[in-house]
């Protein structure tokens, strides 16, 4: 449902918004202003789920390491997912790659000038294609990502929510209608650095806000209910009991390699159990699959690490075992030794462990 407020679509809320920028936004990142498209791509790629602080360095190390699409798209998965390790939702990092190898093949190393090319490749939906076609190329698209959605549904009083059918439709025409036409590059960074600074999830600056009289939210006392969400994210608990198998200077890892959370990392061979399970009963249960043969050391038993992934927690332990022999054993992967496990792309709760146990 739209409240009709003083404001309306249009010129008013764009001269507005742009005198904003012009005159107080003082907001400063190092890819504002940047022209490049393949430069845009991957700082938008890298700041979905992620924060502004966090990401600069692994841009940095991106463009530093990858300085052309062409350079990525030749890059080995490893050597990429390796760069990327530590910062999460690795399928944005594996789309990375395939769209680098698409430009590279199919676009003769250059990326794509319009918003339906754009919006073909892999990994980018509405608001990364808008960013990129309006930023490199000055192409009349609204972005639409959480910034807006918030500025748009407070100031118009829109409380249709944001993650309906109903409401991505809505609020994707109204910021259309809103949009600048001819200065949209100008118009979509003002109102993403003002749903930044001004109109922020929590503590909002209401006080000093431009669109103070016009805003139906202020009016109604209603900024902190908006904007709206009908969906509630349901976490799915797993506990993950490694087996670190050790044979002399050796360790074995593995790729995860099926169509699950941290898919094309690397781990242990491992047992998954719904409850907290003695190491005894682990162990047994392992040698019983025949992941470990009979008679296996056991070293230590590490203290529990935790992951909170956006739809799943993990929890894990490690189990360092020392083995005698290889032969007639059923856990497969890699032998390597610990300084070679270093050059492989672990989860962040892996990472943690092998930092703290090789330190």
């Amino acid at each position: 449902m739209k409240k009709k407020g003083k404001n309306t679509p249009g010129t008013p809320f764009s001269a507005t918004l742009l005198r904003w920028h012009r005159e107080q936004n003082t907001r400063s990142m190092p890819w504002k202003g940047e022209k490049d498209p393949y430069r845009i791509w991957l700082s938008e790629i890298i700041l979905q789920q992620t924060r502004v602080e966090q990401g600069l360095a692994y841009y940095e190390r991106f463009t530093a390491t990858y300085p052309r699409i062409t350079d990525l798209a030749a890059a080995p998965d490893t050597a990429v997912l390796k760069l990327w390790e530590g910062l999460g939702y690795y399928s944005r990092c594996r789309n990375l790659i395939a769209t680098a190898r698409i430009v590279a093949s199919d676009f003769n190393g250059q990326f794509p000038g319009t918003y339906d090319d754009i919006r073909s490749l892999k990994g980018i939906g509405p608001y990364t294609a808008a960013a990129i076609a309006s930023f490199a190329f000055n192409l009349p698209y609204a972005v639409l990502d959480g910034n807006v959605f918030r500025v748009i549904s407070r100031i118009f009083g829109i409380d249709t929510p944001i993650d309906s059918s109903t409401g991505k439709k809505q609020f994707a025409t109204l910021a259309q209608e809103l949009l600048d036409k001819e200065h949209p590059a100008l118009y979509n960074q003002a109102i993403m650095d003002f749903g930044a600074v001004i109109c922020k999830p929590a503590q909002p600056l209401c006080g000093t806000c431009v669109f103070r009289e016009q805003c139906v939210a202020f009016r109604e006392n209603r900024v902190t209910a908006l904007p709206v969400k009908e969906k509630k994210i349901r976490i799915r608990k797993r506990r993950f009991n490694y087996l670190v198998l050790h044979y002399r200077d050796q360790w074995l890892i593995k790729e995860r390699t099926a169509r699950d959370i941290w898919q094309q990392l690397y781990d242990f061979p491992l047992v998954e159990t719904e409850t907290d399970i003695p190491q005894e009963q682990i162990i047994a249960t392992a040698e019983k699959e025949g992941l470990i043969p009979a008679g296996t050391q056991l070293l230590e038993v590490s203290e529990e690490y935790s992951q909170q992934l956006s739809h799943q927690q993990v929890t894990a332990r490690f189990i360092h075992l020392r083995i005698k022999s290889k032969t007639s054993l059923k856990a497969t992967g890699d032998w390597v030794s610990g300084e070679e496990l270093a050059q492989y792309p672990f989860p962040r709760l892996v990472r943690q462990y092998l930092d703290q146990y090789l330190a």
